[in-house]
């Protein structure tokens, strides 16, 4: 009888030690992984604590928000209802995504002509306008100022957010630059089979390069779309005072300054304002970085 029991024991006590064996085996492997990307993991907690403690000190009431409590002791999820109640989100909402929309859209439109131009043409003066080009990356905005400023109120364009649209029209140093570099790693051999079948040069950069280009064209769009989402300079010389008029990053701080004491809604506020480009960041997140990389063409 006890022969039997102890056969009858024997396939369950083996699948116990191979549960146990593998449950050893999955916890080396995660303190392994652990361990290979530590640096990384205290990393992204360094960068990730300041979001966190904005989005717990969203949800606490007026008087907790003013202590040293961490954890909320309520969860007040109408801090975000009040913020739209208290400011013009939605209207500056509306203004940011213009900029930001006809800002790359311009960028993206005027730059890219430019870069191909530096990367294929061979004409007299060619190192000197990439020169100028890099010299132009280089000129910090506040030197000119004052003139363009000048140019813009004598246009009676001040008060708006078009003097900071329509000189994009006239393309980006950064993004000449970048879309520059990008497109002299493309092999010559595609524009120049284009051209033998009758492709003009026009109809070369449409058809052939911009497909190949398109890493380069979404890095150089995100990184124009998250500048002026986040400017606050420019709207804070040409937006003037009225609140029909600001962006959210000069609306935020308007928005601080009323609301002072009240760091629940203007975290909430804060929390509201950057969640769309971070969610624009991941969504786009591969593209940019094969863009950043400058992979340019394999094969």
């Amino acid at each position: 009888m006890s022969a039997t029991i102890t056969a009858s024991a024997q396939p369950a006590l083996a699948r116990h030690a191979r549960r146990g064996g593998d449950r050893s085996r999955r916890r080396r492997r995660v303190l392994l992984w652990i361990a290979t990307h530590a640096l990384a993991i205290a990393l992204a907690l360094m960068f990730l604590a300041p979001v966190v403690f904005i989005a717990l000190t969203a949800l606490m009431t007026d008087e907790q928000a003013l202590t040293s409590d961490l954890w909320p002791q309520t969860w007040n999820w109408d801090n975000f209802t009040e913020v739209f109640e208290k400011s013009r989100l939605v209207r500056w909402a509306g203004n940011t995504l213009m900029y930001a929309a006809l800002g790359t859209l311009f960028t993206v439109v005027s730059s890219v002509p430019v870069a191909y131009a530096l990367a294929r043409f061979r004409f007299r003066g060619r190192r000197a306008a990439f020169l100028v080009v890099i010299t132009a990356m280089m000129l910090p905005p506040q030197v000119v100022a004052v003139p363009i400023y000048l140019v813009w109120a004598r246009l009676g364009l001040t008060d708006s957010l078009w003097p900071l649209i329509l000189p994009l029209l006239l393309g980006d140093a950064f993004s000449i630059f970048l879309l520059r570099q990008f497109l002299v790693t493309i092999p010559r051999d595609y524009t120049d089979a284009a051209k033998v079948d009758g492709c003009s040069d026009f109809r070369t950069l449409i058809r052939v390069v911009l497909p190949m280009a398109r890493p380069a064209i979404a890095a150089v769009a995100l990184f124009q779309f998250f500048y002026c989402w986040n400017d606050y300079y420019g709207p804070l010389l040409y937006a003037g005072v009225e609140q029909e008029n600001l962006t959210l990053s000069l609306g935020l701080a308007t928005f601080k300054a009323f609301h002072s004491v009240q760091w629940n809604l203007t975290m909430a506020a804060t929390l509201l304002v950057t969640a769309p480009v971070i969610i624009v960041f991941f969504l786009a997140q591969k593209v940019f970085i094969e863009g950043v990389t400058l992979t340019g063409v394999k094969g």
